[in-house]
């Protein structure tokens, strides 16, 4: 593609995970991303997100077609499927989500672990399309576990401070992502401003589409479910 989508998102479609994870609810897998607000158009099936964030501690959301919900850095989500649950996720920074800005809610001795999460995050061929599902459930349910540990034990900080420790190799590339990505859409716009301060179309003139007409992969193994996903490179 020539162009990001507008300001920079991601959009992917995911389908759910529906099978049953410790405590009996099917779904997926609790994370929170740490520089990237997400949000979540349902298309489809019925379920909720359940989510624990510094401002309002834990709290349910009912998810039904129609319905936009949107959460900022450091909210932990987990998303449980009570039938058919589609949703277009959408993505704040695109190339920052890919590059590792997600941190899942393994049990604390994990996280603060960078060999020990490392091999627990990891399935092989990065989830690749085809790729043993069970792998994917395997992980979800350890992180459905240290959730549980955070939402009853009251160590949210201790999470934020050990998932902040753990990016600490990424944040230099994330910022170039950023630089390269986000930024750029906003200052972009702020040049177009500009130009059209001094009566100046130019940018008008350099008008075009761009279009995806199919996923560039159908049925990655992602947190929450299978993701048919887009690149925009």
């Amino acid at each position: 593609m020539r162009d990001p989508l507008p300001g920079a998102v991601g959009v992917s479609k995911l389908c759910v995970y529906d099978t049953a994870t410790p405590d009996g609810l099917p779904g997926g897998t609790p994370h929170l991303h740490l520089c990237c607000t997400e949000a979540y158009v349902v298309i489809g099936g019925t379920g909720e997100v359940q989510t624990l964030s510094g401002q309002d501690g834990f709290a349910e959301h009912e998810l039904r077609p129609g319905t936009v919900l949107w959460f900022t850095p450091g909210t932990i989500h987990r998303l449980v499927n009570h039938g058919g649950l589609e949703i277009i996720v959408l993505m704040a920074n695109t190339g920052l989500p890919e590059a590792g800005d997600a941190v899942l809610t393994f049990p604390l001795d994990v996280v603060r672990d960078p060999e020990r999460y490392a091999e627990a995050v990891s399935l092989p061929d990065g989830g690749a399309p085809g790729t043993d599902i069970t792998t994917a459930y395997r992980r979800r349910d350890l992180a459905v576990r240290g959730f549980h540990e955070l939402r009853d034990g009251g160590k949210l900080d201790e999470f934020y401070e050990a998932a902040v420790r753990l990016k600490q190799p990424l944040l230099g590339d994330w910022r170039e992502r950023w630089e390269q990505g986000a930024r750029e859409a906003a200052e972009r716009t702020g040049r177009q401003i500009a130009a059209l301060i001094d009566n100046d179309p130019a940018h008008l003139r350099e008008s075009r589409v761009s279009t995806k007409p199919v996923p560039d992969e159908v049925g990655r193994l992602g947190m929450c479910g299978l993701l048919n996903t887009y690149r925009y490179d």
